[in-house]
């Protein structure tokens, strides 16, 4: 069912701020930027800088989920809610045929899902 790891994204508070930083450290200019989300191709994965408030998480240090691709994304909720995880993040479309939500897992951990019909992880 997983295919691979899409992309890494971590939440931040000022996101031009962020996505300077990341650009001077990572000697790169991003792939997207938003004032939505900001990614970057590192390697042929996505690090991805998502605004706090845009999350509905509080600040905290170390906030982040990493995106894992699949297939079908309405699927592969249905595959870990069935296997005791629990909805977190419902099915969002954020553009470009990009389907994203996240789960729980029974541990407390976000697990990320990614649908990308661009996505370098073959299914």
């Amino acid at each position: 069912m997983l295919r691979g790891l899409e992309t890494a994204v971590y939440f931040v508070d000022d996101l031009p701020r962020a996505a300077a930083w990341y650009a001077e450290v990572l000697g790169i200019e991003p792939n997207h930027s938003s004032e939505h989300y900001v990614g970057f191709t590192v390697a042929g994965d996505e690090l991805g800088l998502h605004p706090m408030g845009d999350s509905g998480r509080s600040a905290g240090a170390g906030e982040m989920t990493a995106y894992w691709s699949v297939g079908d994304i309405d699927a592969a909720v249905a595959h870990f809610v069935g296997h005791g995880a629990t909805a977190n993040h419902a099915v969002t479309e954020v553009g470009g045929g990009i389907k994203i939500a996240s789960v729980n897992d029974p541990f407390g951990n976000e697990f990320g899902l990614i649908e990308n019909p661009s996505s370098p992880n073959p299914g």
